[in-house]
């Protein structure tokens, strides 16, 4: 078998409207001649044509695979991604983002280049099918957008970790991390999941001591139409990150360390929610709105995701008795 350097990675759910210019971006990617790369598509279990789609572009596109993964969540399909991925790297992109011409020379030169690193991040540039409400660069990152222009090792908790659209991950290092089962699942066909799955893979990642990187050489464009930038939106995205933190924040910690950081960061973040409250009731603008619903979701995290743990542990039990 011929050894495969870079994978890009697309997970597709009823994308069969977006694949064509995605795949389009792909074929058109330059100075890749010495790359050895495939492109794998994995539908997760979408209900449109996308299998069609995968199959029209395969006889342009020699080095592109199609999976299908009925399990829904993007935490699953990006375990399947890895899985079946041949590449000693694997780029991930949403199938609602696309790729400048270089970015896979660009991210198979920064991997090569950094032999510490277990996964970066790409530059990503929003494209607003409207235009965003006011002040809405206060939670774009959210969306994701990242507009730096320079590249940075995510060395201390305060500069985050960078986000799933456009990320790149050594394979051996998921592999070291021994990933297993995530409690933050992300996007699902029905119900509710916590969101922010690849940045529970990337504190494991960084506590076996793999590098963890912003690449502002590679970049990708975000597609956000008009729903994502609404009101109701907005406040329910920012309440789900927020109940999503607590499982965030303790894998920054050693486990002896948790029981004393959580309350220190459990006052801290009611003197968040007491001060963005008052900031909404005096200017009653949504991006106040949607900080408070960041807050408070923050603030119930540890016990939403507690809750969420028995619930499992118990219906677990209950299969297991059965």
């Amino acid at each position: 078998m011929v050894r495969i350097d870079f994978t890009v990675a697309i997970r597709a759910y009823n994308a069969a409207q977006r694949l064509p210019l995605l795949l389009q971006k792909l074929q058109l990617q330059q100075n890749t001649e010495s790359i050895r790369w495939e492109i794998l598509v994995v539908d997760n279990n979408s209900t449109d044509n996308t299998a069609e789609v995968v199959q029209t572009y395969q006889s342009q596109l020699s080095q592109l695979r199609y999976i299908l993964e009925t399990q829904q969540g993007a935490a699953i399909a990006r375990k399947r991604a890895i899985t079946e991925a041949q590449g000693t790297w694997i780029g991930f992109l949403d199938d609602d983002t696309l790729p400048a011409p270089d970015w896979v020379a660009q991210a198979y030169k920064f991997g090569q280049t950094h032999p510490k690193v277990g996964a970066f991040g790409s530059r990503i540039l929003p494209e607003y099918e409207i235009e965003p409400p006011k002040n809405f660069d206060r939670i774009a990152h959210y969306m994701p957008i990242m507009l730096k222009t320079q590249s940075f090792c995510y060395d201390t908790h305060l500069k985050g970790m960078p986000v799933g659209a456009g990320l790149v991950i050594r394979k051996q290092a998921w592999l070291e991390s021994a990933i297993g089962d995530q409690i933050i699942q992300g996007p699902v066909k029905q119900g509710f999941a916590l969101k922010g799955e690849e940045t529970e893979v990337l504190w494991k990642m960084k506590s076996f001591h793999w590098e963890i990187w912003y690449n502002a050489e590679m970049t990708i464009a975000h597609k956000i139409p008009q729903w994502r930038l609404e009101k109701d939106y907005l406040l329910n995205f920012l309440s789900v990150i927020g109940l999503s933190q607590h499982r965030f924040r303790m894998l920054r910690y050693p486990v002896w360390k948790r029981p004393i950081a959580f309350p220190f960061l459990l006052i801290n973040d009611l003197r968040k929610v007491v001060l963005s409250w008052h900031k909404h009731q005096q200017s009653n603008d949504l991006i106040d709105a949607c900080e408070l619903q960041f807050f408070m979701g923050r603030l119930l995290s540890p016990f939403y995701i507690w809750k969420r743990l028995l619930l499992q542990h118990l219906a677990s039990k209950q299969e297991h008795l059965s």
